[in-house]
């Protein structure tokens, strides 16, 4: 297949899901090339703009099974991995999966429920399976977890885990709708549910032949190394008590992948590592009491970051 018919698949399903959500083209592509990347999503924002819409556009343009559970205090981590029960007819425990077993698991704001209930998806995150009175349950592929979060301090929150922040491949943020794009958003709701106008022009062997083509794109050694220097950098910075993971890195250069594969091409530029590292990068990264006292945020030092390191001189062709 040629790289224009791959970019083709990617933009229809694009399409597809701006039905549903209005205005935030950049938030859809990043979210659809992560789930191709085989990587999770962590969408932190303010109830009621569009998190939860999105997840659903994509899993019906996907095809994909899927499962939604909102988290709150009582939600237990069986509720999530399954749990066995004992047959007395047969005399045997049978497993009985729990919401988790899906395609795409919509974990609906996750930092309301316990560091218990929030642990529990570690496993299934990085390993792909689940393990349950000693035995092991592989999940179905694809499997993506979209899980969306209230922005830290509001009430009944709970900071979610460093270990588990970093399962994810990118952490975004929606924001409130500019002028126009709300007024359409209005319209639409009006004329319809949009939900109901997605429909599916992928299946799970196409997205699997996407994650293929993606994970074959060629970088070279340059990009290599320009990818390990911004990592490199986060790990040395005077404002940052803890930088960037080698499984962070792994994802800066995964999802690099998308982009190029988006852009209709075999191989990767500069330009769709620094493009995409903030995303990738910001929630993994801790701040020193100086950061705090300098009034700088992690995107202010990511973005400095992208700056003072140097970039191959890599371009298309």
């Amino acid at each position: 297949m040629s790289n224009q018919y791959y970019a083709k698949q990617i933009n229809d399903i694009v399409k597809e899901v701006k039905k549903a959500v209005i205005g935030k083209d950049a938030i859809i592509i990043k979210t659809l090339l992560a789930i191709l990347c085989k990587g999770h999503i962590l969408i932190e924002d303010i109830p009621g703009v569009g998190k939860t819409t999105m997840a659903l556009a994509f899993s019906k343009a996907l095809s994909l099974d899927h499962n939604r559970m909102q988290f709150t205090p009582d939600v237990l981590p069986s509720d999530i991995t399954g749990f066995s029960v004992y047959n007395k007819a047969k005399n045997v425990f049978e497993f009985r999966p729990g919401v988790a077993f899906c395609n795409l698991f919509l974990a609906d704001e996750i930092n309301r429920t316990s560091s218990k209930t929030q642990s529990a998806l570690l496993e299934l995150m990085e390993e792909k399976s689940i393990t349950v009175d000693g035995n092991t349950y592989k999940l179905p592929e694809p499997y993506t977890v979209i899980a969306t979060q209230n922005p830290i301090g509001s009430a009944g929150t709970h900071n979610l885990p460093d270990s588990q922040l970093d399962r994810f491949m990118i952490k975004l943020s929606m924001g409130y709708p500019e002028f126009d794009d709300e007024v359409a958003i209005l319209k639409a709701k009006f004329n319809a549910a949009p939900l109901e106008n997605v429909q599916a022009v992928v299946n799970a062997d196409i997205i699997s032949e996407l994650q293929e083509h993606i994970a074959s794109i060629y970088i070279d050694d340059r990009i290599y190394e320009y990818i390990v220097k911004l990592s490199s950098a986060t790990r040395n910075h005077p404002l940052i008590k803890l930088g960037i993971s080698p499984r962070g890195t792994l994802a800066l250069m995964q999802i690099s992948k998308g982009i190029a594969v988006a852009m209709g091409r075999d191989y990767v530029i500069p330009d769709d590592v620094s493009y995409i590292c903030r995303d990738v990068f910001e929630h993994r990264i801790i701040l020193n009491s100086k950061a705090k006292l300098s009034d700088m945020t992690a995107a202010d030092v990511i973005s400095e970051i992208i700056k003072t390191t140097p970039a191959p001189g890599i371009g298309e062709n």
